[in-house]
C-alpha cells in the first residue's frame, strides 16, 4: 500500500474549502507527513489517518507549512506517545525546533529529533529512500522524492516445477532472492525470476518555480505533486512570489514523463471548486492525466505492472 492523503491543499491564506499545506503518506503501514500547516492534526482526525507518524518532512519555513507542528506535537503528547519523532527539513530545522520546544507549551514525553537535509541528501529506510531535491522559492527550500527499491521479477511457477521444485517454502526462498538446493542441484533465483521490476516513485515539490532539478528528479515518477498556485492569467504574480502556474506544472510533468500530476497549493483566488477546475483545464492543455487536489482526497499509487 502507498496511500497519499491530502490534508491541506491551499496556498498561503486558508479558505473555508482549503487548509494550509500538509500531505500524509502511508507506505505499508508507516505514516509520514510532508509539511504540516496549521490545523493539520484536526485534518488527520477527519481523514482518520491516525497520528502514529514516524517522520515529518518540511520543505521550508513559511508559516503555512510549519505552524501545525506545535499542535500536532501537543496532541501526540496528550495521547501518550513515547516513540521518538524525526523532523527533517532544510538548514536551520534544528534552531526552528529548539525555539519551538523551548516555548514550553508543547507537550513532553517523547524525543523530537531535528535532521537537516540539503539537496542530494537521502534518508534510507527499509526497501525505500527519501531524497531531498533543490527547488526554487523565495526562501531556502527543498522538495522530496520517495522512491522504492527495485522489486524481484515475476516468479515463473511453471519453470520452477520443471526444475523439480515443489510448491511450498522453496518457492518463497527463490522469490526472496535465495539460492535453493534440490536433489543436490543448486537452483538460482535468476533461473525462475523475470527481470527486476521498479518500485513506486512519488515527488512532492512544496512551493517552487518550475525548475530543471524538479524535472530531473521526477523522471518516470508514478505521481508528481506540484505547486500550482495560480493560472497563466496572473503568471506575473506566480513569478513575483516564486510559485508555479497550472500550465507550468503540466509542462514539468510532460517533460519528466510522469504517470500522473496532482496540482496543489491552490491560491485563495480559486477557493471554490469551479474556479479551481479552471486550473485543471489549463494544465490539461499540456498534460492529460492531471487532477486538482481536494481536501482529504486520497490517492492509491499502484505498481506499474499491477
Amino acid at each position: 500500500m502507498l496511500r497519499i492523503t491530502f490534508l491541506g491543499t491551499g496556498g498561503s491564506t486558508p479558505t473555508p474549502n482549503r487548509n494550509p499545506s500538509a500531505i500524509a503518506v502511508n507506505r505499508e503501514g508507516e505514516l509520514m507527513l510532508f509539511d504540516c500547516g496549521e490545523g493539520t492534526q484536526r485534518q488527520m482526525m477527519r481523514a482518520k489517518t491516525g497520528m502514529a507518524v514516524s517522520s515529518i518532512f518540511i520543505t521550508h519555513f513559511h508559516a503555512d507549512h510549519v505552524l501545525g507542528i506545535p499542535g500536532l506535537l501537543q496532541t501526540m503528547a496528550l495521547q501518550g506517545r513515547k516513540e521518538p519523532l524525526e523532523i527533517f527539513g532544510p538548514r536551520y530545522i534544528d534552531k526552528f525546533l529548539y525555539h519551538l520546544l523551548s516555548l514550553g507549551y508543547v507537550g513532553k514525553g517523547f524525543e523530537v529529533k531535528a535532521i537537516e537535509l540539503k539537496p542530494g541528501d537521502e534518508v534510507r529506510r527499509q526497501k525505500y529512500r527519501i531524497k531531498a531535491i533543490k527547488t526554487v522559492h523565495n526562501v531556502e527550500s527543498i522538495g522530496y522524492v520517495l522512491e522504492e527499491d527495485m522489486r524481484p521479477g515475476r516468479f515463473n511457477r511453471e519453470r520452477a516445477i520443471e526444475l523439480g521444485i515443489k510448491p511450498g517454502p522453496l518457492f518463497s526462498r527463490l522469490q526472496s532472492g535465495h539460492t535453493v538446493t534440490v536433489d543436490g542441484r543448486e537452483i538460482r533465483p535468476e533461473q525462475v525470476l523475470g527481470p527486476p521490476r521498479p518500485g513506486r516513485k512519488i515527488v512532492y515539490t512544496g512551493d517552487t518555480r518550475p525548475c530543471e532539478s524538479v524535472v530531473e528528479a521526477s523522471r518516470g515518477a508514478d505521481l508528481l505533486i506540484h505547486d500550482s498556485s495560480m493560472s497563466e492569467e496572473v503568471k506575473q504574480y506566480a513569478i513575483e512570489y516564486m510559485h508555479s502556474t497550472a500550465l507550468e506544472a503540466a509542462e514539468v510533468a510532460k517533460e519528466a514523463g510522469v504517470r500522473k500530476l496532482i496540482l496543489t497549493h491552490i491560491s485563495a483566488r480559486y477557493s471554490d471548486l469551479e474556479s479551481a477546475k479552471r486550473l485543471e483545464e489549463e494544465a490539461k492543455r499540456v498534460f492529460e492525466n492531471v487532477e486538482v487536489a481536494k481536501e482529504l482526497m486520497t490517492v492509491e499509487v499502484r505498481y506499474r505492472d499491477s
